[in-house]
Protein backbone atom coordinates (compact mmCIF):
# COMPACT_ATOMS: atom_id res chain seq x y z
CA UNK A 1 0.00 0.00 0.00
CA UNK A 2 2.99 2.25 1.34
CA UNK A 3 4.76 1.63 -2.51
CA UNK A 4 1.25 2.88 -4.40
CA UNK A 5 1.00 5.62 -2.63
CA UNK A 6 4.47 6.84 -3.06
CA UNK A 7 4.09 5.87 -6.58
CA UNK A 8 1.31 8.35 -6.56
CA UNK A 9 2.73 10.95 -5.14
CA UNK A 10 6.14 10.87 -7.78
CA UNK A 11 3.45 10.44 -10.27
CA UNK A 12 1.92 13.57 -8.82
CA UNK A 13 4.86 15.49 -8.91
CA UNK A 14 6.55 14.89 -12.27
CA UNK A 15 3.07 15.86 -13.89
CA UNK A 16 3.28 19.12 -12.03
CA UNK A 17 6.65 19.70 -12.69
CA UNK A 18 6.12 19.05 -16.43
CA UNK A 19 3.29 21.33 -16.54
CA UNK A 20 5.30 24.12 -15.06
CA UNK A 21 8.19 23.59 -17.39
CA UNK A 22 5.44 23.38 -20.09
CA UNK A 23 4.19 26.42 -19.33
CA UNK A 24 7.30 28.41 -19.05
CA UNK A 25 8.03 27.40 -22.28
CA UNK A 26 5.07 28.73 -24.02
CA UNK A 27 4.04 31.25 -21.92
CA UNK A 28 7.24 34.36 -21.81
CA UNK A 29 6.03 36.50 -19.30
CA UNK A 30 5.57 33.99 -16.85
CA UNK A 31 9.61 32.94 -16.78
CA UNK A 32 10.18 36.89 -16.84
CA UNK A 33 7.97 36.95 -13.44
CA UNK A 34 10.09 33.43 -12.37
CA UNK A 35 13.44 35.39 -12.57
CA UNK A 36 12.31 38.23 -10.27
CA UNK A 37 10.50 35.87 -7.70
CA UNK A 38 11.73 32.41 -7.81
CA UNK A 39 11.90 31.77 -4.30
CA UNK A 40 8.08 31.71 -4.66
CA UNK A 41 9.02 28.28 -6.12
CA UNK A 42 10.57 26.84 -3.67
CA UNK A 43 7.17 27.80 -1.28
CA UNK A 44 4.53 26.81 -3.52
CA UNK A 45 6.83 23.38 -3.89
CA UNK A 46 6.11 23.05 -0.01
CA UNK A 47 2.73 23.93 -0.11
CA UNK A 48 1.94 21.49 -2.46
CA UNK A 49 3.50 18.94 -0.59
CA UNK A 50 1.75 19.66 2.64
CA UNK A 51 -1.50 19.99 0.59
CA UNK A 52 -0.60 16.55 -0.90
CA UNK A 53 0.55 15.18 2.56
CA UNK A 54 -3.70 14.18 3.51
CA UNK A 55 -4.96 13.52 -0.02
CA UNK A 56 -2.24 10.54 -0.39
CA UNK A 57 -2.29 9.94 3.32
CA UNK A 58 1.24 10.20 3.44
CA UNK A 59 1.48 12.58 7.25
CA UNK A 60 5.71 12.04 6.89
CA UNK A 61 5.08 14.35 3.16
CA UNK A 62 4.63 17.27 5.88
CA UNK A 63 8.52 17.38 7.32
CA UNK A 64 10.10 17.88 3.50
CA UNK A 65 6.70 20.23 2.87
CA UNK A 66 7.98 22.50 5.85
CA UNK A 67 11.70 22.35 5.13
CA UNK A 68 10.81 23.53 1.65
CA UNK A 69 8.36 26.26 2.54
CA UNK A 70 10.85 27.46 5.23
CA UNK A 71 13.86 27.75 3.32
CA UNK A 72 11.96 29.58 0.42
CA UNK A 73 11.04 31.95 2.89
CA UNK A 74 14.28 32.79 4.03
CA UNK A 75 15.33 33.03 0.29
CA UNK A 76 12.15 35.33 -0.07
CA UNK A 77 13.18 37.42 2.35
CA UNK A 78 17.16 37.07 1.13
CA UNK A 79 15.91 37.89 -2.84
CA UNK A 80 13.71 41.00 -1.36
CA UNK A 81 16.05 42.81 0.80
CA UNK A 82 20.08 41.57 -0.64
CA UNK A 83 20.65 40.50 3.08
CA UNK A 84 22.53 36.96 2.03
CA UNK A 85 25.22 37.68 4.70
CA UNK A 86 22.23 36.25 7.08
CA UNK A 87 22.45 32.67 5.95
CA UNK A 88 25.69 32.98 8.65
CA UNK A 89 22.76 32.65 11.34
CA UNK A 90 19.78 31.82 9.29
CA UNK A 91 20.88 27.81 9.06
CA UNK A 92 19.91 27.74 12.50
CA UNK A 93 15.97 27.53 11.77
CA UNK A 94 16.22 24.73 9.62
CA UNK A 95 15.54 22.92 12.97
CA UNK A 96 12.51 25.03 13.67
CA UNK A 97 11.40 24.02 10.25
CA UNK A 98 11.65 20.08 10.72
CA UNK A 99 9.91 20.76 14.16
CA UNK A 100 7.00 22.10 12.37
CA UNK A 101 7.00 19.27 9.92
CA UNK A 102 7.00 17.03 12.89
CA UNK A 103 3.95 18.89 14.79
CA UNK A 104 2.45 18.60 10.74
CA UNK A 105 2.63 15.26 10.64
CA UNK A 106 1.71 14.25 13.58
CA UNK A 107 -1.07 16.17 13.65
CA UNK A 108 -1.92 14.35 9.83
CA UNK A 109 -1.72 11.06 10.95
CA UNK A 110 -3.36 11.48 14.44
CA UNK A 111 -0.91 10.78 16.41
CA UNK A 112 -0.02 13.96 17.78
CA UNK A 113 0.67 12.79 21.61
CA UNK A 114 4.69 13.01 21.74
CA UNK A 115 4.86 14.01 18.64
CA UNK A 116 4.29 17.79 19.05
CA UNK A 117 6.69 17.71 22.01
CA UNK A 118 9.53 16.56 19.99
CA UNK A 119 8.55 19.54 17.20
CA UNK A 120 8.41 22.19 20.07
CA UNK A 121 11.47 20.47 21.80
CA UNK A 122 13.20 21.30 17.98
CA UNK A 123 11.79 25.12 18.32
CA UNK A 124 13.03 25.98 21.07
CA UNK A 125 16.39 24.28 20.33
CA UNK A 126 16.19 26.62 16.90
CA UNK A 127 14.97 29.43 18.55
CA UNK A 128 17.75 29.54 20.99
CA UNK A 129 20.30 28.89 18.59
CA UNK A 130 18.75 31.51 16.20
CA UNK A 131 18.82 34.00 19.03
CA UNK A 132 22.86 33.43 20.16
CA UNK A 133 23.83 33.45 16.78
CA UNK A 134 22.03 36.08 15.07
CA UNK A 135 22.73 38.48 17.76
CA UNK A 136 26.81 37.32 17.70
CA UNK A 137 26.73 37.49 13.51
CA UNK A 138 24.42 40.74 12.68
CA UNK A 139 26.25 43.18 14.96
CA UNK A 140 23.55 42.81 17.90
CA UNK A 141 24.99 43.57 21.42
CA UNK A 142 22.35 43.00 23.56
CA UNK A 143 22.60 39.20 23.66
CA UNK A 144 26.03 40.04 24.63
CA UNK A 145 25.48 41.38 27.43
CA UNK A 146 22.93 38.99 28.78
CA UNK A 147 24.17 35.52 27.47
CA UNK A 148 25.08 34.14 31.00
CA UNK A 149 21.20 34.78 31.88
CA UNK A 150 20.68 33.22 28.71
CA UNK A 151 22.30 30.16 29.84
CA UNK A 152 21.28 30.32 33.04
CA UNK A 153 17.39 30.03 31.49
CA UNK A 154 18.61 26.97 29.53
CA UNK A 155 19.69 25.20 32.61
CA UNK A 156 16.23 25.98 34.56
CA UNK A 157 14.30 24.53 31.57
CA UNK A 158 16.57 21.30 31.38
CA UNK A 159 16.10 20.95 35.23
CA UNK A 160 12.44 21.18 35.03
CA UNK A 161 12.01 19.21 32.28
CA UNK A 162 13.97 16.60 34.32
CA UNK A 163 11.76 16.94 37.13
CA UNK A 164 8.52 16.46 35.13
CA UNK A 165 9.53 13.74 32.98
CA UNK A 166 8.25 10.41 34.36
Amino acid sequence: MRNRRSGIVTGILLIVLGAFFFALQTVPTLGRYVQLNWPVLIVGAGVGLLVLAPIVRVAGLAVPAAILTGVGGLLYYQNATGDWASWAYAWTLMPAFVGVGIILAGILSGNSRGVIRSGLTLLIISAVLFTIFSSFLDGSTMLLQYWPIVLILIGLAVIIRAILRR
